[in-house]
């Protein structure tokens, strides 16, 4: 099911939305905004907070966030949730004309998956130097060897994303040395 942005504006701004746009939905920051949303669902599960979600033409075709521990899925990161979304959306495996929004650099696992769904474009928040597999750590997406090759935006709402991670795991540590409460 395709969900357009206007079901994300706020009562009272969806007549309008026609109108006169509140929003320019062409704007990474805005859409990166909505992984963030997902990122803070993630958070509040205690899963490490990643959101994710997958555009086309303007709308919302998927959205999710880590449920790793939630489903006790080591494969259930916001990318991979969110690409099996789209393609159930389009009834279809290809991507093509789809861009990811997501809140860290994709590891391997997800930029794998991410090349075969032959997603367009990656965007996204804060890098992983230790695991990323869009530049951080490695390249994936744009190697030339792969039947794919994704444009690639980082450091969209960076600071916000590395905080929320932070924040996260200074939380989580402090809980471990308490004794795991």
């Amino acid at each position: 099911m395709v969900q357009e942005i206007s079901d994300d504006l706020p009562e009272g701004e969806k007549e309008n939305a026609e109108e006169t746009p509140i929003i320019d939905l062409a704007s990474d920051t805005f859409f990166m905004g909505q992984a963030m949303r997902q990122a803070q669902k993630a958070y509040l599960a205690e899963e490490v907070p990643v959101g994710a979600v997958i555009v086309r033409d303007g709308s919302i075709l998927a959205r999710s966030h880590n449920q790793v521990e939630t489903l006790r899925d080591a494969t259930a990161h916001a990318e991979m949730l969110a690409l099996t979304q789209a393609e159930e959306a389009l009834d279809d495996w290809r991507l093509t004309d789809c861009d990811l929004y997501v809140t860290k650099e994709p590891c391997p696992m997800c930029a794998g998956a991410i090349v075969h769904c032959r997603i367009r474009r990656v965007i996204f928040g804060c890098a992983d130097e230790k695991g990323g597999a869009a530049g951080g750590f490695i390249n994936l997406l744009q190697q030339p060897t792969l039947n794919h090759f994704s444009e690639v935006t980082q450091g969209v709402l960076e600071e916000d994303s590395k905080t929320l991670l932070k924040t996260f795991f200074l939380e989580a540590r402090e809980k471990k040395k308490r004794g795991g409460e």
